[in-house]
């Protein structure tokens, strides 16, 4: 009969006011000169939910991979739970739980297997190993289905799974990386409702990469706006949008409309600022969007403007990333990753 030592816990993360997830100047550089990362850097206080929001291409998965030793950065710094990612490499592992934006999942393997394999791999054995899989699988709703192989599992049920599986060893940093990807909304919805009973059961720190403005602003506490592998803003979602006074102003143009002919005749109206025309898009703020659209509609109406529609709305995190970015997030979203002129291969 063998016995197994047990091993004293490493402290929690960021326990003495350090945090728990911390970057400095990340740059990397990837074949043909494309940049996915220029600088980035931030950090995350242990114990919240913290959103790395932008469009796809901006760099959220490269930095996950750099901060879960997946990958390493051409220059620059980071920590996870106080050890530096590339020197202390194996412990950051021991404590960080991952859940890639492409399900690990084998399968072929029932559910279960799938989550014991895991926690072998991170040195999880017997008994331990056998009620925390059983733990896991009964909270994220798989006990009934955990004998199933999961290439009968729905997308919601196999992103539930994913979750179990980075959560097998208990982990003080947990890693989401576009965990809603491909989801419907309904499966979304169930999703962000396990993730914040996650961060309010266990008290994690769990940091989370998205392009959808509505799951940063509905689980983050903390964000950082990321844009061409930078951050262009942090804070909470609540500060990012009180920073934007006012209304903001949308209006759909129809096309063909120039936009230098539109921004000339909003010049002389009162009450509207910072105005951009993007496409058939025309983007304003006003102190009182209610009383400015009128003016701006007779402006456009007497420069021969045809306006398709127009809303009034409070600052969303869109208006944030437009004006930290000077695009629209939508816009952004389609755009490719920039190449560095002359970079090395």
């Amino acid at each position: 009969m063998t016995t197994q030592t047990a091993v004293p816990a490493p402290a929690a993360a960021g326990t003495d006011g350090t945090p728990a997830i911390e970057a400095h100047g990340l740059v990397k550089t990837y074949p043909k000169g494309v940049r996915a990362l220029d600088g980035l850097g931030f950090a995350v206080p242990a114990g919240t939910v913290f959103g790395l929001l932008g469009p796809n291409g901006a760099g959220k998965s490269t930095t996950v991979k750099i901060l879960t030793t997946l990958a390493q950065a051409d220059s620059g710094t980071a920590t996870v739970a106080g050890l530096d990612v590339r020197a202390k490499a194996p412990q950051v592992r021991r404590l960080i739980g991952v859940v890639a934006q492409l399900s690990g999942a084998d399968p072929a393997a029932t559910g279960r297997e799938n989550v014991l394999l895991t926690g072998r791999i991170q040195g999880l054995h017997g008994r331990d190993l056998a009620r925390r899989t059983d733990e896991l699988l009964g909270r994220f709703g798989l006990a009934d289905a955990a004998g199933r192989q999961v290439r009968t599992y729905s997308g919601g049920m196999r992103r539930r799974l994913d979750v179990a599986m980075g959560l097998v060893n208990r982990p003080q940093v947990l890693f989401l990386d576009e965990p809603t990807a491909g989801l419907d909304p309904e499966s979304r919805s169930v999703m962000w409702a396990e993730i914040g009973r996650l961060a309010a059961a266990e008290g994690l720190t769990i940091l989370l990469t998205t392009h959808y403005l509505e799951e940063a602003d509905h689980l983050a506490s903390r964000l950082a706006i990321v844009d061409r592998g930078r951050v262009v803003v942090a804070g909470t979602p609540d500060e990012l949008k009180g920073e934007l006074h006012g209304d903001a102003v949308h209006l759909e143009l129809a096309n063909g409309t120039a936009g230098d002919h539109v921004l000339a005749a909003l010049a002389p109206v009162a009450g509207i600022r910072e105005a951009l025309v993007q496409g058939t898009s025309l983007s304003a703020r006003a102190d009182d969007g209610a009383t400015a659209l009128p003016g701006v509609l007779a402006a456009l109406e007497g420069a021969r403007v045809t306006v398709r529609s127009a809303t009034v709305a409070r600052p969303s995190l869109d208006d944030v990333y437009l004006r930290y970015s000077g695009r629209r997030f939508t816009d952004a979203d389609q755009s490719p990753v920039p190449a560095i002129s002359g970079a090395s291969k």
